[in-house]
């Protein structure tokens, strides 16, 4: 599921968004009525897919928030806004704003608006996760953390940790133990390489903690086990 964030600085009733069945276009919404420091902390840390800001009423401040998030995060931003002054439009694609939707319109604008952003959002997201497994598996022989990643790919790091972790059904340092044992396993089978020689080629320079990481995922040791697949 989807998490979508609805931000509200504005005066008008926000009663249909809370009714929407968003189950059925995928979605969790959760509600927040500021834009202060917590409401950055939980887009820092809770992976949202969107945000939906309403400042009607209220667009500088609304403006100001959007900016703020764009400081941490990539998040599509979807504002209800009524003004129709170029410079709030110039400051709104200037921050990158996925869509802008008048109040005026009814409720079920905003939402064909989220659905469509959303899933917009999700082709980019299978596209960096798709990206960031094809990097693992050319730098498994190197020191590779999320952080760097996250870096690279620029993206947030709890945003990335936490969309992995949707789309492989486990953690970003679950799915790089996991190609580093697979590929050790294969070059036991498939190599004549010493043990030390293939703890490195999969980002171990520690041969001791190669040992015990290996064990810890078959079961056997990493001489047992090239025994057992020579036998």
């Amino acid at each position: 599921m989807s998490k979508l964030l609805y931000i509200n600085l504005g005066c008008c009733s926000d009663d249909m968004l809370r009714l929407q069945d968003w189950g059925k276009y995928g979605m969790i919404m959760e509600i927040c009525e500021d834009d202060s420091e917590t409401t950055l902390h939980r887009i820092e840390e809770n992976g949202y897919s969107l945000t939906v800001i309403n400042m009607n009423g209220s667009p500088k401040k609304g403006l100001e928030l959007c900016g703020r998030i764009r400081r941490i995060s990539r998040l599509p931003i979807i504002v209800v806004e009524d003004t129709m002054e170029f410079a709030f439009i110039r400051k709104a694609l200037q921050l990158q704003v996925s869509d802008y939707v008048p109040s005026t319109l009814p409720a079920e604008e905003l939402v064909k608006s989220v659905a469509a952003v959303n899933a917009n959002q999700r082709r980019t997201e299978d596209d960096v996760i798709h990206r960031v497994k094809e990097y693992v598996g050319k730098k498994l022989h190197e020191n590779i953390t999320l952080k760097d990643i996250s870096s690279k790919f620029h993206f947030n790091r709890s945003y990335l940790g936490q969309k992995f972790k949707n789309h492989e059904n486990m953690s970003f340092n679950e799915y790089l133990f996991n190609q580093r044992m697979e590929r050790a396993k294969m070059l036991l089978e498939q190599t004549d390489l010493k043990i030390y020689e293939i703890a490195n080629e999969v980002g171990y320079t520690e041969i001791d903690w190669f040992y015990k990481r290996f064990k810890s995922y078959t079961g056997v040791s990493a001489n047992e086990y090239r025994k057992m697949v020579a036998s």
